[in-house]
Formats: C-alpha cells, structure tokens, sequence
C-alpha cells in the first residue's frame, strides 16, 4: 500500500504542478501614490538581473511597468514577480497599493518579516509568499483580509504561533503554511485545502481536538501485521484500501491526460481573422501573419543578445527572417490584461492606417493562444535619444544638420497625423527615445502604444494620464485631456533634447536643480546665453542663427497655455523659416501682459507645476478609456 500511496501522492503533486503552471500568467495616475509605494518596493528589493529596470520614480503611471498589472479604471491590481531570484525585503509601503487583488512573490529569496501592512489590501484575493526566506509570525493583520482566497506560506521560515484572526475569513480555498517553525495551538480556519505538515515545533492539532484538521493532509497509509484473530476484517479493509487506491489513480490520469490535451489543443496558433474570430473593429489592411516558430527562428529563440529595446508593453528583438530580411520584432507581454490587449490592438488599427514616411510602418503581426507580437521594419540607426549618446561610446556624433533634419521629419509626421489622418491621431508620447532613425538618419515617429485617436468634432479626448514627467503638457498633466497641442508640446521638449544632447529631466540636474529642462533653457534664453546650452558634444560646430530660430520655435512650442501653442502645420512652416518672426513677436506682447508673471506665457516655473500637480493628480482618478 506504500507504494500506492506514493502513486496517490504523486499524480496529485503532478496535477497541482500543472495547474500552477497554467496560472502563473493569470496575474492581474504625474508621479502618484502609487508610483512612490512601488518604488520603495522596488527599493527594499535586491535585483540582480535587473527585471524592475523599467520602474520610474519620473513615471506618471505605473501601468506600463514590467510586472505590474492594472485594472481597467487604471490602479495597480497585481504585482507578480514569481522565480525572479530577487532577495531583500518587502517595503511596508506595500499597504499603500489598496486596490492590490494579487501579490505573487513565490520563489524568491527574500527576507524578513511580513509586513503587517498587507493587512491593509481589502480587496486582495491571492497572495503567494511561498519558497523564499521570510521569518517572524504572520501578522495578526491578515485576518482583515476578507476577500482573501488563496493564502501560500509555505517553505519558509516563519514561526510563532498561527493567528487566531485568520479564522474571520470566510471565503478561503486554500491555506498552505507548510514547512515553517509553527507552534502552538491551531485556529480554526475555515478553508477547503489547509496544509501545515512539515512544521518542526508540536501544533496542537489532535484528531480530538476540536480544531480545524479534518483537512490536513494525512501521511501515507501503514499497516500493522496480520493477525489471525482479525485477519479476515484486516484482509477486507487492505482490500478495499487497495481498490479505491486504484480506481482513485485510474481518476487522476484521465484527469492528467485530459488537461494535457486541452493545453496541447488550445497552445496551437490561432489567427488573428477580424471577419469572424476576434475583434471585427480592427483594421488590418494588407499586413502580413507571421506564424510564431517563424519569427522565434528569426529571433533566435527570442536571445536576450537580440534585445534592441525594452517598452512598457514588451520587449523589441532584432531579428532576421528566412529571406534574409532583417525586421523588429516586438513581443507584447501580459497580452491577455486589459493594457496588452489594449496596446496591441491600437498599435495594429492605428499604424496599419497610419501609411507616411515619417512614420513607423507596420509589416505584420502574429498572435497565438499566449502571444502577441508585432513586425516592423529594422531601424538601422536606432533611436535620437541612443545617437544623441553615441559619442559617450566613443561613436561620431550626431552633427547640427542632422538634427535639424530629424526636427523636420518629426514635425512632418506629426502633421500627418494631426491634419491629414482621419481620424486624427494624438500621439501622447513624443520624445528623443520614441523617433527611430533609418539607414538615412531619417526621422521615423514611433511607438503608437499611446494613440489615441480623434474624431473631427472633438476638440480633445480626455485619458488617464501616460508618458514621462518633463514631456507632459500642464493640461495633460493636471486634468487628463489631451489633444494635438499635447503633442506640440511634447515636440517643443524634443527640439531642446535635439539642442541639448540630454534627457528633458537630466539637463538641471547636471546643475543641481530640480532637473526640469525647459525652465532652464527659458531663464539661458532671457539671458542670451545660448551657447551654455547647446550640446558640448557639437564643439560649437552649429549655425548660430538655426539654432535662435530652433529654441524660439521650442518656447512657442511648450507655452503654459495651450491655446497659445502653435499647431504642427504651423511648427513645421517656423522651422523652414516662414512666419516665426510674426509668431515670436505676439508671444512676447503676450508676455508683457500683467497676467503673465514669468515672463513668457509662464504663470509658475515648469518644475513647480510639476510639484503641485502631483497632489492632484494623486487625489483624483482621470476618466475615460486609455
């Protein structure tokens, strides 16, 4: 019976390891509440391959981050970060998440206590601690967990005894806090699978206790020797022990096998057909279907060594197909949650129609049961924000003509899709890092994860808030509602990263400022020093005429007001050097005006609004769809 037993045991093992892993991707607004509590996470955490690289104290929403997931109102829903090798601890600031429904940390090495905040997750239905390294007792907290579900403690170091407010959870499937140090006696908890075996200190927990242990795990059945006085009762009980061994075995591989087939049907590819099968709303046009195996080839298993970039959404490959044609293979993660699915679908509607030179074309897609991924071509040259560094590596610089020339293409995209595309398109996030080079060095405007399109009687649409503090326009930033001059102002900030060789929140902190650039390049131009702002880099190799005409067209750009603004058809007529003196003239009699305290169009300094408007948009949640 041992043996059969251990078969018992073993299927069930195999059963649950299956399950858990065909679960473990069910995981799942400027510089907020939750952007802070993720940092000090991040903080409190030691990561040796780097997986949080992408969490941003600057950020203005956390969504877009590796391992974080978010509702479809826009708050952080789940962290999971299983089999991440991170160490370190968990930050009390965990508590601060409140709309947290699952926490996955399970196979790690992290240490220390648990923090007693986690108590304060009301809607927290998963949390999954198991194999890492954490001691101390499970804070009594965790009985204020109503909605917990699942509960994994198990295999780590923690002791005491096990709090009795765990018994005022109702709704608990499953409590494993096997293999730690408990002592004690044992609550009654109420859950339908409760595990503690493997405990080194005595639970109080005898069969005639009235505690909650009717559904701990037993260990294998043993079996006294024959005796002949009872050897007929003993002989009908093996007996029936045995057959329902064998009949409960016999269950639990048709099970098995069952789910295996299941898995192994629904992995095949699945294509993406808009008549029929998903989303009849998607416009493909003439794009190509990449089957998955052909674009893992291409990628060479998808090798870190291919690793072109990484985004909020996935992570971009350079990869070569079977003809020898190089392309950019975006991988989408988390494609089944809301932003994924979201991002993929908008990237596929809005670049499949979005057809100029200046923008970045789409080739194809592929998508599958588990994947999404997106086919571009290969940007030879890489991003302005990478060139604008190419000389820290010791690579030729990125010369005053073409710079000027990515300004042009840029703002030629920007008109296309502000003016000559219908819907109009708003962009959200133009900066140095989002315009791709070609072998040219033509600017090509890319990463439409962040579109948002236009109705022609819409004047604005109203989101909550995404992009990168310094890039953000004041309205955007404070109320939610973008629109065409959004993006005019996010192109008057890369026109100074394009003068300055820096990031737009690098260039003041070089200064030991609050690292804000327009304020500073606006207090160099009231003070006509020009030269202390443009790239060293160039070694004053530039036209100093272009380079006025340039930072004149970034203030009338990024002006407080966005009425003010000019649009991009206007933008791109100021830099082939039509109508910006008449431009320039109004905003500075605008200036003049006592409603204007700084001087130009600038009620606050740029950093200060930043500051106060973080508050705000801290205590509100922006409406509306991403």
């Amino acid at each position: 019976m041992d043996s059969f037993g251990t078969v018992f045991v073993a299927i069930a093992l195999l059963i649950w390891t299956l399950l858990e892993g065909s679960t473990a991707t069910l995981s799942p607004s400027g510089v907020n509440y939750e952007v802070v509590a993720l940092m000090a996470i991040k903080s409190g955490l030691v990561d040796p391959y780097n997986v949080l690289e992408n969490w941003d104290i600057t950020s203005v929403d956390p969504c877009s981050w590796r391992m974080v997931t978010c509702s479809g109102d826009g708050y952080v829903s789940a962290l999971g970060l299983p089999s991440q090798s991170l160490s370190g601890t968990i930050s009390p600031g965990i508590g601060n998440l409140t709309n947290l429904q699952s926490v996955l940390l399970q196979n790690n090495a992290i240490s220390g206590v648990i923090p007693a905040a986690i108590g304060k997750l009301e809607k927290l239905q998963t949390l999954d601690l198991s194999n890492n390294k954490f001691g101390g007792n499970i804070p009594s907290s965790f009985g204020d967990l109503r909605n917990l579900n699942y509960l994994r403690l198990n295999n780590n170091s923690l002791s005491g005894t096990i709090p009795e407010s765990l018994s005022r959870i109702g709704g608990l499937t499953l409590v494993d806090l096997s293999f730690n140090n408990f002592s004690g006696s044992l609550p009654k908890i109420s859950a339908r699978t409760f595990k503690i075996i493997g405990n080194q200190n005595p639970l109080n927990c005898g069969l005639s206790t009235k505690n909650n242990c009717s559904v701990v795990y037993p260990e294998p059945l043993n079996f006294p020797p024959d005796d002949n006085s009872d050897a007929g009762g003993k002989g009908h009980r093996v007996a029936i022990a045995m057959g329902a061994s064998f009949g409960a075995a016999f269950l639990l591989i048709v099970i098995v096998g069952s789910f295996i087939w299941w898995r192994y049907r629904h992995n095949k590819q699945i294509f993406f057909d808009v008549n029929d099968q998903y989303d009849p709303e998607v416009c493909l046009g003439h794009l190509r279907r990449y089957s998955f195996k052909e674009l893992r080839t291409a990628t060479d298993h998808f090798n870190s060594k291919n690793i072109l970039g990484r985004g909020g959404f996935g992570i971009v490959y350079k990869g070569c197909l079977s003809d020898g044609t190089i392309v950019a293979v975006k991988r989408l993660k988390d494609y089944n949650t809301f932003g994924g699915e979201i991002q993929f679908q908008t990237e596929v509607e809005l670049i499949s129609s979005a057809l100029h030179r200046n923008l970045l074309r789409l080739w194809g897609f592929c998508t599958t049961e588990n994947e999404r991924l997106l086919v571009y071509p290969y940007m030879s040259n890489g991003s302005v924000a990478s060139r604008l560094k190419d000389h820290v590596l010791g690579k030729p610089v990125l010369d005053w003509a073409r710079r000027k020339r990515i300004a042009l293409g840029t703002a030629r995209g920007l008109l296309y899709l502000h003016e000559q595309c219908d819907p109009r398109i708003i962009h959200r996030d133009v900066k140095a890092a989002n315009i791709l080079l070609d072998e040219e060095f033509e600017a090509v405007v890319g990463d439409f994860g962040l579109a948002k399109l236009l109705d022609n009687r819409e004047s604005h649409v109203t989101t909550a808030v995404r992009g990168t503090v310094g890039h953000i326009a004041p309205e955007y930033l404070s109320t939610g509602q973008s629109s065409e001059k959004t993006d005019v102002f996010g192109f008057g900030i890369l026109l100074l990263e394009l003068i300055t060789g820096q990031k737009a929140l690098d260039f003041g902190r070089a200064a030991n400022q609050k690292g804000v650039m327009l304020d500073w390049v606006k207090k160099l131009h009231q003070e006509g020093k020009l030269n202390l702002m443009v790239d060293k880099a160039l070694k004053k190799n530039f036209d100093r005429i272009e380079l006025e005409e340039m930072i004149q067209v970034a203030l009338l750009c990024t002006q407080f007001t966005s009425a003010n603004r000019p649009k991009m058809s206007e933008v791109l007529r100021m830099l082939e050097g039509d109508g910006l003196a008449e431009k320039w003239e109004a905003s500075q009699q605008r200036a003049e005006t006592p409603r204007y305290q700084g001087g130009f169009d600038t009620p606050q300094k740029y950093s200060d609004f930043i500051d106060e408007s973080s508050l705000v948009v801290e205590a509100m949640e922006l409406s509306g769809p991403r």
